[in-house]
């Protein structure tokens, strides 16, 4: 028998609207790149993404239509996630740090009709213009003042706007209409899309509210040093307004002095990023001698982060959240919160808790499965692939059928490439990416868990650790530091003796290397790919 109940399809146009009703001191305050502050209510915003929407009809810009953008986080890229999805047609968000190879792929994989950027990146717009798709409208994201000089046809962003209607007649579209498209990074092979759609991206945004509500309150401000151009901002864009919480938008402005300078100015209470963005933020903060005034809580993904920083941010007052997920996942999986009952454990317990990748958000399944697919208890000990289920996860990717088919079990559930455990109480622990595991001896051993105890030490800056050949063993760590101080970098013994507490003899790594820097993905990770590249005629010293 069915149920008797209205079917209003979820729009995510509907969020801003309620957002522009519901939360009228919400408000987008935005670093730019014409070197301002500008503030908007979402009120403001709501309207102006109408606005869009009458502009990019007058380019004959119809549903199902994709518009890309290349810009850092600020006001119009916000306005664009609803102008754009709001009228039916698809937010493609592209990251300004691939290559102009993947680039110039993506653009044409998508079929874009339109490219809005900040003027920041028009260098790379210019540099890949000539192959371009015939026909793509450029929109310049700034006002006719501030219209850099080129010889490509441009468009400019606030003219789009400029004397358009304030209201809109928004399409009222099946839930399923594809509202966004996210590409993966690449790091092996092309990059692949991720089509979210209406109903996803709102059921997302709504788990997202729940299980990080401690963060995503009325009243919060909100800093998201995650790029809007990675997996939607890991969807703050979503559900701040949802919540009522602000968003302070820091532009291209993101090295520890400037983030400082705009927490404090701002009164940020939270901040979400990458453990590398944290790195320069501790590093001010020890400068100066204290926290930004009202920061109070810090979102931490995309990399596992070191327990040496969440303790340094548990012991200044910060609460940390230890999230998961991916590009496939819209992105958050799980969530580092910890409930009343874990906040009555002692603080050390507490601490192992935070170190994992948390527990499960609504609407998200997790299982770990051996190599031959069978399911593995969730006891805290077995080991095994993790794949993912849920109403914001991809049934595969856009238009690549062959990527879509190894993607997706016999059961429906996404393989995410992680190896992982997950104990009783549902705490995930990601014990390496799948191809990231050193095989020795026919033993693996995790990256992660050296590397997150190599950063404890006080004359490491940063460190990854890689697979290296040998003969004996097949594979064997190597320590990659960059060294805090260049005259006085750790020994391997150092590093040997902080590990031995926690690993067995014969997984700490052979040797260390010392660089001045490590490669960085597009979306701000360690790239291992890079490093083993690197590294690939490295002998080890008993290996020779």
């Amino acid at each position: 028998m069915q149920g008797m109940m209205m079917n209003q399809p979820l729009s995510i146009i509907e969020i801003l609207r309620y957002a522009a009703e519901a939360h009228p001191g919400g408000e987008v305050v935005s670093v730019r790149t014409e070197g301002d502050l500008h503030r908007e209510s979402y009120a403001e915003a709501y309207a102006r993404a109408a606005q869009l929407a009458h502009g990019l009809t007058g380019l004959e810009i119809a549903q199902g239509d994709r518009v890309a953008t290349l810009a850092w986080n600020g006001h119009r890229h916000f306005e664009l996630y609803y102008g754009v999805s709001g009228m039916g047609a698809v937010c493609h968000t592209i990251n300004p740090r691939l290559s102009a190879e993947q680039m110039l792929y993506i653009i044409h994989h998508a079929g874009d009709r339109v490219l809005c950027f900040d003027t920041t990146f028009l260098p790379i717009v210019e540099g890949i213009a000539d192959q371009l798709p015939k026909g793509l409208h450029l929109v310049a994201m700034t006002d006719r003042a501030h219209m850099p000089e080129s010889p490509l046809n441009l468009l400019c962003y606030e003219e789009l706007l400029d004397g358009q209607d304030t209201t809109f007649d928004w399409p009222q579209l099946p839930e399923d209409t594809a509202a966004a498209l996210c590409y993966t990074s690449g790091t092996t092979g092309n990059p692949k899309g991720a089509l979210y759609t209406h109903r996803s991206t709102v059921l997302h945004a709504m788990g997202e509210s729940i299980a990080l509500k401690d963060s995503l309150t009325e009243g919060a401000r909100i800093l998201p040093v995650v790029p809007l151009f990675h997996v939607n901002a890991w969807g703050l864009p979503y559900a701040a307004p949802l919540t009522g919480a602000s968003l302070i938008m820091p532009g291209p402005k993101l090295d520890g002095a400037s983030l400082f300078d705009l927490m404090e100015a701002e009164g940020v209470t939270s901040a979400w990023g990458v453990p590398t963005v944290w790195l320069g933020l501790r590093a001010e903060i020890d400068k100066r001698g204290r926290n930004p005034g009202k920061f109070a809580q810090v979102v931490v993904g995309g990399s596992a982060a070191p327990r040496s920083m969440i303790e340094g941010f548990e012991n200044s007052g910060v609460d940390v959240c230890h999230a998961w997920g991916m590009t496939e996942m819209s992105p958050i999986g799980t969530h580092g919160f910890l409930s009343a009952p874990h906040r009555e454990l002692p603080q050390e317990e507490q601490l192992r808790l935070k170190c994992k990748q948390g527990r499960r958000m609504f609407g998200v399944e997790l299982k770990i499965v051996d190599e031959e697919g069978n399911r593995l208890p969730h006891d805290g000990k077995a080991v095994g692939e993790l794949y993912v289920r849920g109403n914001a996860i991809v049934s595969g990717y856009f238009n690549n059928e062959e990527a879509s088919a190894q993607a997706i079990d016999a059961e429906g559930w996404f393989g995410t490439g992680d190896v992982a455990h997950i104990d009783e109480r549902g705490f995930l622990s990601i014990q390496d990416r799948s191809k990231d595991l050193i095989k020795s001896g026919g033993e693996w051993i995790s990256s992660i868990d050296l590397e997150n105890i190599a950063m404890a030490h006080p004359k490491v800056a940063n460190c990854a650790v890689i697979a290296i050949a040998h003969p004996k063993w097949d594979e064997r760590p190597l320590l990659v530091v960059v060294p805090k101080y260049a005259n006085d970098p750790p020994t391997l013994a150092e590093i040997h003796e902080m590990m031995l507490g926690s690993m067995a003899k014969w997984q700490l790594p052979d040797d260390i290397a010392f660089v001045e820097d490590l490669p960085m993905t597009a979306t701000g990770k360690v790239s291992k790919l890079t490093l083993r590249e690197r590294f690939a005629d490295y002998t080890l010293p008993d290996a020779g």
